[in-house]
């Protein structure tokens, strides 16, 4: 009797962008490839390696961890901040090391003496659970969390909020903005996630990707 998984091809869910980018030029160190995707112009939603029995999409990076919760992916590479906000249910399983940056409390000068003193304050940010856990489970300090979809930085400078919780990776665009990092919540960077299942289905398939990428780390 033939066995089924050797005919199952392993899906791989990947952040768009950048993250995207760095994943794929580090599955080529362990001879991963997928040539389709290079194409620039494709409308492909699905790219496939019919050689190694692997499939790649691109998705947006909040909705990584829900693939790969659902089983939709085997396999996804998400920032650690996403997988944190959402909370999904999947085997975190490396950290790959790129994607680097922190996230922070920020906002103008000002606004650290109401850190400090624990006021009641105003957050903006696209990471409430980020934010609810900081202030509540380690600052405790109560605050009020608005959640905003981009551009957090304006937050402060319209008035929306006293400080803001965002990913930082230069700070170039909060001096630019008349804002400065006031406290650090957590560092950050791309990590691969599992789903449960498939880390017991495809366990062997799964470990040896897993430790040929810890070699090229």
């Amino acid at each position: 009797m033939s066995n089924d998984n050797e005919n199952r091809y392993l899906t791989f869910a990947l952040g768009k962008g950048r993250l995207a980018k760095k994943t794929l030029e580090l599955m080529e160190k362990i001879g991963i490839t997928c040539e389709e995707m290079n194409d620039k112009d494709t409308r492909k939603l699905i790219f496939v390696n019919e050689e190694l029995k692997l499939k790649f999409f691109l998705a947006k990076g909040p909705d990584v961890p829900t693939y790969v919760e659902y089983g939709a992916a085997d396999i996804g590479v998400v920032g650690s901040d996403t997988i944190i906000e959402e909370g999904r249910r999947a085997y975190e399983v490396l950290d790959l090391g790129f994607g680097k940056c922190r996230m922070c409390v920020c906002g103008p000068k000002e606004a650290r003496e109401r850190l400090m003193h624990h006021e009641m304050i105003r957050v903006a940010t696209k990471y409430p659970v980020i934010a609810k856990d900081y202030f509540y489970n380690v600052k405790h300090q109560t605050v009020d969390i608005i959640k905003l979809n981009g551009s957090v930085e304006l937050g402060p400078i319209v008035g929306l909020s006293d400080v803001i919780v965002d990913i930082v990776e230069t700070g170039s665009t909060l001096r630019e903005n008349g804002l400065e990092v006031l406290e650090e919540v957590c560092p950050l960077s791309a990590r691969m996630i599992v789903n449960q299942v498939s880390m017991q289905m495809e366990s062997k398939r799964i470990n040896d990707i897993i430790s040929r990428l810890k070699e090229v780390l």
